[in-house]
């Protein structure tokens, strides 16, 4: 089922009222058949997938935006409730339906469906539900926008941004996770806040795992462009190594936070998504710390895993994986990560 709010058909036998509102000046030539058209496909459309899509608006991301979702009549409210807000929002066009023809032709696709946890389902149960999922989103993704960069947003992200690289057939620059962007902004909130400065002034990763086993990489911290830590020693500050484990932790425990107090969480993994699909679709060729296929990198070579790493980032995916000086300490961390993430794929028999 397609649903298309916008048309120029108003009058008797769905004239085109456009054809007859505007008369073409003389001389003209037609429009260049040139690809400039920018659309984004956003799969789900639950508290996190409106957000983004939300946010793609306001930011003025696309040209085209489709959402899709199984739920028709949710689904449909939607589209109408962004539609009505076209006054106040530049111009973009909003589909939507069940169908995945609404998506053909994306530059990119947002996948933010998922199963939620049922009272007493064990997380093995929930991953297998989640990648049984995705066996029914992805192929016909990749199908109807076989040159799209796949955006996998859903939990937990580093494993199903693999399945999703698997189902896809795409080469592995153009399967990213969201991973642990949302996670080191937080970081840099968290230390902006402790040291009274602004959060956009803080240089800061946390990478590996979307979760507990997500690594704090305190030795490249800086601060308007001073390393923190050297900082100290040579200044001879004395600090705690605990202090900073329980900055890491507070990481962590911050989306339970959220959570808790109001059900889910939203408009930061909104931000967030919104920032990468600038970075991919402008071609910003910032670094960011997203999931990425990470064989290869820092001694991980334990088999085919996507951890969050920071990436170059531009209109084809991932253009490289900077190569950021990392302690015996964090290496080692990052390693264990993975093979956290390599366990369960093989719990999964993936």
């Amino acid at each position: 089922m397609q649903m298309n709010g916008s048309s120029s058909s108003f009058g008797p036998g769905g004239l085109d009222l456009a054809q007859s509102f505007f008369k073409p000046i003389q001389n003209g030539a037609p429009p260049s058949t040139t690809k400039c058209h920018t659309k984004i496909s956003v799969v789900g459309v639950g508290k996190v997938g409106m957000a983004i899509a939300q946010t793609i608006l306001t930011q003025n991301l696309a040209d085209e935006l489709a959402l899709l979702d199984a739920k028709p009549n949710m689904l449909r409210g939607e589209m109408l409730d962004l539609q009505h807000a076209a006054a106040f929002l530049p111009r973009t066009k909003i589909s939507a339906s069940a169908d995945y023809s609404v998506t053909v032709g994306s530059d990119l696709c947002i996948v933010t469906a998922g199963a939620r946890q049922k009272p007493g389902e064990s997380r093995l149960n929930l991953l297998q539900r989640n990648v049984a999922l995705l066996s029914d989103i992805i192929p016909p993704l990749a199908k109807n926008s076989p040159d799209s960069i796949l955006l996998i947003v859903s939990n937990p992200v580093d494993l199903l941004t693999y399945v999703s690289w698997k189902l896809s057939g795409f080469p592995s620059n153009r399967v990213i996770g969201s991973g642990t962007n949302l996670d080191s902004s937080r970081f840099r909130f968290l230390i902006a806040d402790h040291l009274d400065v602004n959060a956009q002034d803080v240089q800061a990763y946390i990478v590996g795992e979307h979760g507990d086993s997500s690594v704090a990489l305190w030795s490249s911290i800086s601060i308007g462009g001073v390393p923190v830590l050297s900082f100290l020693e040579k200044q001879q500050i004395a600090y705690e190594k605990q202090t900073l484990e329980n900055i890491h932790k507070e990481v962590i425990d911050s989306a339970y936070e959220v959570i808790n107090l109001k059900g889910y969480t939203s408009w930061a993994i909104g931000y967030s998504v919104a920032n990468l699909a600038r970075s991919l679709l402008r071609d910003q060729r910032k670094i960011h710390p997203v999931s990425v296929y990470a064989k290869g990198f820092y001694g991980i070579d334990g088999g085919d895993v996507f951890l969050s790493l920071p990436a170059h980032l531009g209109r084809g995916g991932v253009l490289g994986v900077t190569n950021i000086h990392l302690t015996d300490e964090e290496v080692e961390k990052l390693r264990k990560s993975a093979e956290t993430i390599l366990e369960v794929q093989n719990q999964l028999g993936l």
